[in-house]
């Protein structure tokens, strides 16, 4: 088994490529190792010290460091997804994903139509790229004229997210609609 990496924009964070679907749907994300009892997978990244976040996405793993340099942690991180997927124990305990819970989304029923075009923008132009980071981004609410989005793996807490909120994704927002005033991240 060969697994790739990735560089992201946030230096915290490294992107693993094992050459196979990882998520066929959806995204996990582990923030700390509580969190991470789902998984197996990401227990057994949670044990490697330095390890602070583990998300998933379709085809791809992010971990996230607290500390220490990847020289020395992806060793150990590259063992343990390849021994995992060796091994062929599942990535969830129970087989699927526990649910993701980013909060209730919450807008206005007369803005429907305009949170209808924001989902199709994240889903179609945005949620690709941010994947291709080691990141997702997901929409919560839609209030005032502002839009809140949650950002997930590699994207948060990442120095360069605020940049790409305010003038990626809003600038493009706000070339579709001109109701948007703002973007920002819950």
């Amino acid at each position: 088994m060969f697994i790739q990496t990735e560089a992201t924009p946030n230096p915290a964070t490294l992107k693993f490529l094992p050459g196979r679907v990882v998520m066929p749907e959806g995204t996990f994300e582990a923030r700390n190792p509580d969190s991470a009892d789902a998984s197996p997978l990401a227990r057994r990244l949670f044990a490697v010290q330095g390890v602070t976040g583990v998300f998933f996405g379709y085809d791809f793993i992010t971990v996230t460091k607290a500390d220490g340099e990847w020289q020395h942690l992806k060793p150990a991180i590259l063992g343990g997804i390849m021994e995992h997927f060796m091994t062929g124990l599942p990535l969830f305990q129970n087989e699927a994903a526990p649910a993701t819970d980013d909060g209730e989304e919450f807008f206005d029923e007369d803005d429907a139509p305009t949170v209808a075009t924001i989902k199709e923008l994240l889903e179609t132009r945005i949620r690709p790229a941010v994947a291709g980071d080691g990141g997702d981004i997901t929409f919560r609410g839609f209030k005032d004229g502002v839009v809140y989005l949650v950002m997930k793996g590699a994207c948060s807490g990442c120095p360069s997210s605020t940049a790409t909120l305010k003038h990626g994704i809003q600038n493009l927002l706000r070339h579709f609609l001109p109701d948007v005033r703002e973007v920002q991240a819950v």
